[in-house]
């Protein structure tokens, strides 16, 4: 793992909007709990793009010797979870992420909106 989580996790979100994943968060969860530093969260509009952004976070972290240490629901495809130790990435279908809204949940976490053509923006 980097030295910097967050620079990590900024790639990690390039990564992501590589393959044009949508709704793309990063959540800093540094002064909330001690489980992970961040979550990514993000929604592909079909299991072929949730597939496509999971596929490209986990080979930009191989590129980049980010080690992943865990992936889960690459069967399903409407939830993937890639657990890089200090930064967590959700990679959702949109209906499976309303039923689960994370965001929701993690809501005390310093939010930072990415948009594929418009760059970032904190949102809160």
């Amino acid at each position: 793992m980097a030295k910097r989580p967050k620079t990590t996790a900024k790639k990690i979100v390039e990564f992501a909007l590589s393959k044009k994943a949508e709704d793309v968060l990063l959540l800093d969860l540094r002064k909330i709990t001690s489980m992970a530093d961040f979550f990514v969260i993000c929604s592909g509009a079909s299991d072929v793009q949730v597939r496509a952004i999971a596929e490209a976070v986990i080979a930009g972290c191989k590129e980049k010797d980010i080690k992943v240490y865990h992936v889960e629901g690459l069967g399903s495809l409407t939830w993937v979870l890639i657990d890089l130790f200090d930064i967590v990435v959700h990679v959702f279908q949109p209906e499976v992420r309303q039923y689960y809204q994370l965001e929701r949940l993690w809501g005390d976490a310093k939010i930072e909106k990415y948009d594929y053509d418009q760059g970032s923006k904190v949102v809160k």
